[in-house]
């Protein structure tokens, strides 16, 4: 049996002041819609529904490219008027077959939402009764308001703009995620009304209706208040964005990570990590990344889609992007690391160094000021200061292949396609456009000519 998990995800949110639809809006490195999809996949056999408004084919183009997730059902939802309007367009959809079915109702712009929560919330409902998530809170401005009746028991959930003073004292608020039996849900939605201060439709009045049949009605009350907190402005989402980051981080330390400074930290994908791991300030993690044991990232280091082997150390201001890291390898600083490169074990890229689509064998370095791109170099290769290999024509990519042991002097040019055999020496400052033998010294340079008397030019 399959739990229908609607997400709502139609609003403009014009208070975040920008022509992107607000859920799709980062968090995390990851959009606000993203987060709740993640959170509901891994309930397990869901059938996903999409509620989509402003912006719904830009939504349906980052979903499909961000997210690997089965069948969507896709609902417009145009004019909005309000939430239960909403959850309408996904009726003829829902698995309405079975007593036992639920739909689970969520929204695309609360993005920290657990699964555990959700886990429990659903434990609590079942064919004759609807559970809701809820907060008891000392600041319930703009919320609805939980209303209890005798015994304690849920009555009804009142907006604020339609809350009584005596109703906008009470403390505990909906969240407006809720778990609800499809074949009730279905029936409930048919008989909305809008009287209200809004004139929308709104899916608490369910609730009331639940009440009114006797249907059992619970609460999971939570404490964590940013678990339910909305996005509606970029102060809101700069918010968020820290507790994210703060979740993050407190994970972190739980595992042994050394963090010099807990709030300068971003971790904008997933982080995995060895033990005895040193990470300095404002180091980013994008994407997936890896770090083995004994890993030292210093400051202002950005790591994507990487992985670094044990006793590796990235040295500050250095950029990996897309590379594969060996162990006990030396970067930096202020090297770059770009897609395709794999260093192997004890390898040093110093200091002004970029790679890109570049196999460096074990041992070998580059020390500072270089370029080495669509390369292969083997064991105990010395890439001089301001050695550059040219691998593109204009047109076309080129690979320059270089053996053991080889020693490329300082300002050296090597023009690929090109082939350096084990131990050959390429003197400094030559351009090397042909194939060097084992063993030989390649010199490319041009022939000086020293003039004698020569005058410097002088400003007019």
């Amino acid at each position: 049996m399959k739990l229908d998990v609607v997400i709502l995800a139609a609003g403009k949110g014009t208070r975040m002041n920008s022509n992107l639809p607000k859920v799709l809006h980062r968090i995390g490195g990851r959009s606000m819609l993203e987060h709740v999809i993640a959170a509901a996949e891994k309930l397990g056999n869901i059938c996903l529904h999409l509620v989509i408004g402003y912006g719904g084919e830009q939504i349906k183009q980052h979903v499909a490219l961000s997210v690997d997730v089965g069948s969507i059902n896709w609902a417009i939802q145009e004019p909005q008027l309000g939430t239960g309007h909403a959850v309408q367009q996904t009726v003829a959809a829902l698995n309405s077959n079975h007593k036992d079915n639920l739909v689970l109702i969520l929204y695309g712009d609360v993005p920290l939402i657990k699964t555990t929560t959700l886990e429990k919330l659903l434990s609590l409902a079942n064919a004759e009764t609807l559970s809701l998530l809820t907060l008891i809170t000392d600041d319930p401005t703009g919320l609805g308001r939980i209303i209890r009746g005798d015994g304690n028991a849920i009555t009804a959930i009142v907006e604020e703009k339609d809350a009584s003073a005596e109703q906008r004292e009470i403390k505990e608020i909906n969240s407006g995620i809720m778990a609800i039996p499809t074949i009730k849900l279905v029936r409930w939605l048919g008989e909305l009304k809008n009287h209200n201060a809004q004139g929308e439709y709104y899916l608490t009045d369910v609730v009331a209706m639940a009440a009114k049949e006797n249907c059992n009605i619970v609460a999971n009350v939570i404490e964590e208040d940013f678990e339910i907190q909305g996005v509606n402005d970029k102060s809101q989402l700069a918010s968020l964005e820290r507790r994210y980051q703060m979740n993050k981080v407190d994970d972190l330390l739980a595992a042994g990570v050394t963090l010099r400074d807990p709030a300068r930290v971003d971790i904008r994908g997933e982080l995995e990590i060895g033990k005895d791991v040193e990470i300095d300030i404002n180091a980013i993690f994008e994407g997936e990344v890896v770090l083995g044991n004994d890993v030292v990232v210093g400051a202002n280091v950005i790591i994507s889609d990487s992985v670094i082997g044990d006793g590796s150390v990235i040295l500050p201001g250095s950029n990996i992007d897309g590379g594969i890291i060996g162990k006990n390898v030396s970067i930096g600083p202020y090297a770059r690391i770009r897609p395709g490169t794999i260093l192997k074990d004890n390898v040093k890229i110093g200091n002004f160094v970029e790679t890109k689509n570049a196999i460096i064998g074990k041992g070998s370095k580059a020390s500072h000021l270089a370029y080495i791109g669509d390369a292969e170099l083997g064991e105990n290769v010395n890439i001089g200061a301001g050695t550059i290999v040219c691998n593109y024509d204009g047109i076309n990519k080129h690979k320059t292949r270089i053996g053991n042991n080889v020693f490329v002097g300082s300002n050296s040019v090597l023009v690929a396609p090109l082939e350096l055999a084990d131990n050959a020496f390429i003197a400094a400052g030559s351009t090397i456009n042909r194939d060097v033998p084992a063993d030989n010294l390649a010199i490319g340079r041009g022939k000086q000519r020293n003039i004698p008397g020569w005058k410097r030019p002088v400003k007019k």
